[in-house]
């Protein structure tokens, strides 16, 4: 597989890794490697910027929702010194909204945790003009709905009658849904 995606990479290999979950971004690091790209991690934004104005990295997966702020201003601090500079923003809570500010601060593509590598590499090299292909197992409506209620719950403090206020539904029925394991 690295034979294929070296012509795609290009000559300038370099990659940065940004999420605070060590575990998940150090088998990821092995897996981009693996695949031709030269990653280098870090854990947080203030670790991510300082790797960004040492060397600006030609591809980027920058997570969300880091422990010390967004990864949006990794975004933003790798597109002001790399104009181009390929960046794959993923999040365990997608939402439209999220999408379109990584989009126009200079992401090149989102996608939702969990993304294995390989999905990951087809959204750093593929073309500006065609679409990705869809995921191979995409999560079920199911799964994205009870997402978003815990996002907006989360968001809410855990208070459930305020969750249930904004989600327009009622608190009874909110309960026995947060009750429940997620779906798949």
């Amino acid at each position: 597989m690295t034979d294929d995606n070296s012509a795609a990479i290009g000559p300038d290999p370099s990659l940065l890794l940004v999420d605070d979950d060590e575990a998940f971004v150090t088998r990821l690091g092995r897996a981009m490697e693996r695949r031709g790209f030269a990653p280098r991690i870090a854990t947080s934004v203030g670790m991510a910027r300082e790797m960004v104005d040492a060397a600006a990295p030609a591809y980027a997966v920058v997570d969300l929702r880091l422990e010390d702020g967004s990864g949006l201003d990794v975004v933003d601090a790798l597109r002001s010194r790399r104009e181009d500079a390929r960046i794959v923003v993923l999040t365990g809570y997608g939402a439209i909204a999220t999408a379109v500010a990584a989009v126009k601060i200079g992401a090149t593509d989102y996608l939702s945790k969990p993304a294995d590598a390989d999905e990951i590499t087809t959204a750093l090299i593929a073309q500006d003009s065609a679409l990705p292909p869809p995921p191979e197992n995409p999560m079920s409506a199911d799964r994205v709905r009870w997402e978003h209620i815990q996002r907006v719950f989360e968001q809410c403090d855990r208070n459930v009658s305020e969750t249930a206020r904004r989600l327009h539904m009622h608190r009874r029925t909110l309960q026995r849904i947060l009750a429940k394991r997620g779906p798949r």
